[in-house]
């Protein structure tokens, strides 16, 4: 690679990943661009709705996926990356008429789904308990649930903890119900994920389509406190890479705090974050200013472009409205490790980008 995103002059070798190559100003390819997998990072991928951001994070799994000494996890709120175990057939470009840059004859993602993922009801604190199902922690019934949450680390044994309380009936009635509401999500078992099942060298899938965003949260705020507590305490030995695609459903979540910490104290257990989000404008300014490489595709709202320029680096001799980026594949990538500033073109899709919308046209056989 002539350039490796995100590598340092005081770091050399380990894992690169292939990201694209260089956008000329005609729009054409230039030399191939890198991306540094060695050592962790704070990512955040950006882009308004058809222009890539979900396929670029498609691209970094399918590098991570390929590369030693990590453990890619990926959470996928919309379904569209469960063809990571799938390979390319046709065109997985951005634009049909255009054949360069393919890569499928390349051996196949290791990737495996964990459908209908399960946490453990310990694996989140009395208070995200209460914010979890919207209770107050001064409320009657809030206090019975957090009292329930520090006690027992199952939902049975909350639901026995809330039953011999000695609290009014109405407080015990709103604390049960509010936990039969947890329940109804199908996320919670004792036997859930745990960090060792997220360790491996494969692309793990967390498919959480169809769930609302409470039960989403719950089951991320598991899973980073997880991989994050199993590095600390030299429980698993693969750096663990956390993708989360719609990111900002997680940051206005219980699982914030998780991810915060990922972002600010993650560098030294060797815990990466990338977050990819249409609206960097409902991102907590943290999950802006931490991050080491940002990768923007083309945004148009006035609150998104703020959001970014707010941080913008004072090496950035141009703002970032002036570089945005235009057609869809396109970025314009900030790499504060090395200060630089990149305009690039993402490589295709190995795997099929799940993605797409579907079109009226694509349907046949059915009457007028």
């Amino acid at each position: 690679m002539k350039f490796v995103i995100g590598r340092g002059t005081d770091a050399s070798g380990g894992p690169v990943g292939h990201l694209g190559s260089y956008r000329a100003l005609d729009g054409s390819p230039g030399a191939a661009l890198g991306l540094d997998l060695d050592g962790p990072h704070a990512m955040l991928v950006v882009g308004k709705r058809g222009y890539g951001k979900s396929f670029t994070l498609g691209v970094i799994a399918e590098e991570l996926a390929r590369s030693s000494g990590v453990a890619p996890v990926i959470v996928d709120p919309m379904g569209v990356f469960r063809a990571l175990t799938a390979t390319v057939t046709g065109r997985p470009s951005y634009d049909e008429s255009d054949t360069t840059d393919r890569h499928t004859d390349r051996d196949p993602v290791p990737a495996t789904v964990l459908e209908r993922p399960t946490v453990a009801p310990d694996a989140l604190d009395p208070q995200s308990w209460c914010a979890l199902v919207g209770l107050s922690t001064e409320s009657g019934a809030g206090s019975l649930l957090w009292r329930s949450a520090q006690r027992a680390s199952t939902l049975e044994g909350m639901r026995s903890t809330i039953d011999a309380a000695d609290a009014p009936a109405a407080d015990k009635r709103a604390a049960t119900n509010h936990l039969g509401l947890a329940d109804s999500w199908g996320v919670f078992d004792a036997d859930g994920i745990e960090a060792n099942d997220l360790s491996g060298s494969e692309v793990t899938v967390v498919d959480l389509a169809g769930l609302d965003a409470a039960p989403m949260n719950a089951v991320v705020r598991a899973i980073a406190e997880s991989l994050y507590r199993a590095r600390v305490d030299g429980v698993i030995e693969r750096l663990p890479w956390l993708m989360i695609d719609e990111a900002h459903t997680f940051f206005s979540g219980v699982a914030q705090p998780a991810l915060e910490t990922i972002l600010t104290r993650g560098r030294a257990p060797g815990v990466s974050l990338v977050s990819a989000t249409q609206r960097p404008s409902a991102v907590p300014a943290v999950g802006i200013s931490q991050s080491d490489v940002i990768i923007s595709h083309r945004l148009t709202s006035q609150a998104d472009l703020e959001a970014l320029e707010a941080a913008q680096p004072t090496y950035m001799n141009a703002s970032l409205t002036d570089r945005m980026p235009e057609r869809p594949g396109e970025v314009i990538v900030i790499d504060d490790s090395t200060e630089t500033i990149h305009a690039a073109q993402v490589r295709f899709r190995d795997t099929p980008h799940g993605g797409d919308s579907p079109r009226a046209s694509d349907v046949t056989g059915v009457d007028v």
